[in-house]
């Protein structure tokens, strides 16, 4: 069973930055992929984004260029830089794992953080 703890939302104004902070309890595969999804008021949750601990990144279109997914290994924990933040990005944003390299679908994740609020300001 892995935990995952996020961290680092808030209230920011409109091109405003964030870094958002995911911490797993114990890292059982180095294939394991870790992703980040979000669920805006109203809207089903979304992809945003996900990496593997020694792969390359795959975004959202939506948020491709603004955000950044990293892992630090000795951590077991991964980033999301969020910059030139918009009033669409506000939502509540969940970390994931899961054993699928490049997964998207929410299906693929069985292990799933308690979620941090992110809203943007115009």
């Amino acid at each position: 069973q892995v935990q995952l703890v996020e961290s680092g939302g808030g209230l920011v104004q409109a091109g405003g930055s964030l870094r958002l902070s995911c911490t797993a309890s114990s890292r059982s595969s180095s294939s394991d992929t870790m992703a980040w999804f979000r669920q805006a008021p109203g809207k089903e949750r979304e992809f945003v984004a996900t990496t593997g601990w020694s792969s390359s990144a795959i975004y959202a279109d939506s948020v491709k260029n603004r955000f950044t997914i990293s892992t630090d290994n000795a951590k077991n924990t991964v980033y999301l830089q969020m910059n030139s933040l918009k009033p669409e990005d506000t939502a509540v944003y969940y970390c994931a794992v899961t054993r699928v390299p490049g997964a998207r679908a929410q299906l693929a994740y069985p292990y799933w953080g308690q979620g941090t609020q992110v809203t943007v300001s115009s």
